[in-house]
């Protein structure tokens, strides 16, 4: 992108689908693209709350229709693809903010099957069913952005278990489906945020994170931070610079943000333990392994 041109030259008259944008950061997801001219397709669970997003903003001069449903069920997200090109003619980017929380006080040792599996379907297979059905329409025209929200949970240090494994879930199928497309022009990046919202605010989550402090999981820095997160604007200002052209050249990142900070995750890679040529010599003793695993 050439330097003197505006960033949002290059968002004005694209199309957007934003799965879970009725409230939090999705919502705000939805302002920052909308008063830059992008046309909005809007998703919640909620039909009441679809409607008044979308009325909100036509109502200020933009464009957006409205898709009710859980991102998580198959099929949303192949009609939230259909109407944005039914109803504007185009696509061009795909942000998934749907979520729910955990329930209160769960762990590992408490957490149901089925509870389980609707976190994996909230996080994971809403993410997956949007990054499928944008990335179909993408790879045709070579272009595209979509833009897929983390959790610094899924490093383990905000407690649970659904949570966490299904938002590690996105970040790897973000990782791997950026190698996919990447050959074809669609980019795919995780945001893991820090904001004030509906998962991140009322009694249970304060207890909950009073909880993970008390129990040293979480350090005094983090758990003020947690309890005091930043308005969702702030971040939602990272969501929109990701699906512009100025980010034409940022595929398979994931980033974290909150308030004023922003932060970029290195790739994996494993640190040096050890190595001998397993043609020549046998398998590690478990004394051997002690030895070098210990230290």
């Amino acid at each position: 992108m050439a330097a003197d041109v505006p960033i949002d030259a290059h968002l004005s008259g694209r199309v957007a689908i934003i799965a879970g944008s009725t409230r939090g950061i999705g919502l705000n997801v939805a302002y920052a693209l909308a008063g830059r001219g992008v046309s909005l397709v809007i998703n919640g669970r909620d039909a009441r709350a679809v409607d008044d997003t979308v009325a909100e903003i036509t109502g200020g001069g933009g464009y957006a229709v409205g898709v009710c449903g859980s991102a998580g069920d198959e099929g949303v997200a192949e009609k939230m693809v259909m109407t944005a090109l039914d109803t504007f003619g185009a696509l061009d980017v795909a942000v998934n903010c749907a979520g729910i929380a955990e329930p209160p006080g769960s762990t590992v040792l408490t957490i149901t099957p089925a509870e389980f599996r609707e976190q994996l379907d909230a996080h994971l297979m809403s993410a997956f069913f949007l990054t499928q059905s944008a990335a179909r329409v993408f790879v045709g025209q070579r272009s595209g952005s979509i833009v897929l929200t983390g959790s610094a949970a899924s490093l383990g240090t905000f407690g649970g278990s659904g949570y966490p494994a299904a938002k590690g879930g996105v970040n790897a199928l973000a990782l791997a489906a950026s190698g996919d497309l990447k050959s074809s022009g669609v980019r795919v990046n995780v945001v893991m945020p820090g904001a004030k919202s509906r998962l991140s605010s009322g009694p249970d989550y304060v207890r909950h994170i009073e909880s993970l402090h008390a129990r040293g999981i979480l350090d005094d820095f983090t758990r003020d931070a947690a309890l005091a997160p930043a308005p969702p604007e702030y971040v939602a200002q990272l969501y929109t610079f990701l699906a512009s052209d100025a980010a034409a050249r940022i595929t398979g990142q994931i980033f974290t943000a909150s308030g004023g900070f922003i932060g970029r995750y290195d790739p994996h890679q494993p640190t040096f333990v050890a190595y001998r040529d397993h043609k020549d010599t046998e398998p590690y003793s478990l004394a051997e392994l002690a030895g070098l695993l210990s230290e």
